[in-house]
């Protein structure tokens, strides 16, 4: 039986029919959505003039309040089926911490959309689902 579901969650349509798929096949669990905020990502707008650590606290409260807008979306998704959600929101790199987080939170399932990149996308941006796939200790299932 599935008791706690973790939906990681970002802004993509994916991460959405996720969600919706999570709510609809199991009504009764508990479900956690997650989102991650990259650090890796700042560090490729990241300026070259000296001014970083202004640029990074910026940057990070930007994210740290895109995050929350997002889980508020998630959360708005999940009242049209009369759920409440657990939300969270995590620093690091996305694979590797929605597996911990997982671990770490006695998660039974993980859920996640998948872009469905081919080719020289995927070799090059990597599938954070593929990757979780790979190292999760829990059932996973991947939503199209």
């Amino acid at each position: 039986m599935v008791d706690r579901i973790l939906v990681p969650f970002d802004e993509s349509e994916q991460a959405r029919t996720a969600l919706e798929h999570a709510l609809t096949t199991h009504p009764d669990a508990e479900v956690v959505v997650l989102n991650v905020i990259d650090l890796m990502e700042a560090g490729y707008s990241a300026p070259f003039d000296g001014g970083l650590p202004g640029y990074w606290e910026e940057w990070y409260e930007q994210e740290e309040q895109a995050a929350e807008d997002l889980l508020a979306q998630a959360q708005e998704l999940a009242d049209e089926y009369g759920v409440e959600l657990e939300t969270e929101v995590v620093v690091g790199r996305p694979s590797r911490s929605i597996n911990e987080y997982a671990d770490e939170n006695d998660i039974d399932q993980i859920l996640i959309g998948s872009h469905g990149r081919t080719g020289v996308s995927r070799i090059l941006l990597g599938s954070v689902a593929e990757a979780v796939v790979r190292r999760a200790h829990c059932p996973v299932t991947v939503v199209r």
